[in-house]
């Protein structure tokens, strides 16, 4: 199930997918530096999902997988699927639609740059 109309749809609309010049640079500045590395270990919060019991889950990545992130919160390990899923990076303080970073962890860097022109 694909949810219209939200964080990721914005996203998308933001970021312009092959800009040149001066909206290049405009374009970079749309996705987060740290959204390029590693999730694991970082503190995140589940903002928004298609799962409503899972709205409100916090705790520390301990492993990523191309369809889900495992926290482990005060109540044990949760796994949140990212399609559907909003989640907020509580160090960093940047919200990211987990359709964004629906791929496995080693091909993130190399997919974000050629969908949003970070070349």
């Amino acid at each position: 199930m694909v949810l219209k109309g939200t964080a990721a749809d914005e996203f998308r609309r933001s970021a312009v997918s092959r800009p040149s010049g001066r909206r290049k640079q405009a374009a970079r500045s749309k996705i987060p530096v740290f959204a390029l590395g590693e999730f694991i270990g970082k503190t995140v919060r589940v903002e928004q999902s298609s799962c409503k019991g899972e709205q409100g889950i916090e705790g520390r990545v301990l492993d990523e997988t191309a369809n889900t992130l495992v926290l482990e919160t005060s109540r044990g390990r949760k796994t949140v699927p990212k399609k559907g899923s909003v989640f907020l990076f509580v160090e960093e303080g940047e919200r990211i639609p987990g359709s964004i970073v629906l791929c496995r962890p080693e091909e993130r860097t190399k997919r974000l740059a050629k969908t949003y022109g970070m070349r």
